[in-house]
């Protein structure tokens, strides 16, 4: 993907896939879209207008049975299940940036997507 726009183009025809309960693991380094996949999935699902803060101080934003979190700032894997990460990947369409802590969390069926390259350009590779 050669910029932001064909980016937004996947996520947005990639979220009419998904189906609670499911569970996307965003990889990346930092700067590779993972927050912008996930904001342009909400905003297909539940509007054009739903605000989409990145989760990175708050952990988790919910969404009307979307819930998105950002694992970069957990360091014990206890708090998972404190900010309600189970319960999430049971109900909801679950998106999860820094996915690396939660790996022996994830369910068999998680569709998992590889965002790497450089600058100006993207390669998203799909895994489930």
């Amino acid at each position: 993907m050669k910029n932001i726009d064909e980016t937004r183009a996947f996520a947005r025809e990639f979220a009419h896939r998904l189906h609670a309960p499911c569970v996307v693991a965003l990889h990346g380094d930092l700067g590779m879209g993972k927050s912008e996949i996930a904001r342009t999935i909400i905003q297909e699902l539940r509007g054009a207008d739903t605000v989409v803060p990145s989760p990175t101080f708050t952990i988790v934003q919910n969404y009307d049975g979307i819930s998105h979190f950002d694992l970069y700032r957990i360091n014990d894997k206890s708090e998972l299940v404190e900010i309600g990460l189970g319960h999430a990947m049971q109900n909801d369409i679950t998106l999860i940036e820094w996915p690396g802590i939660a790996a022996d969390m994830l369910p068999d069926n998680t569709i998992h997507l590889y965002i790497t390259g450089s600058e100006n350009t993207r390669n998203i590779t799909v895994s489930q």
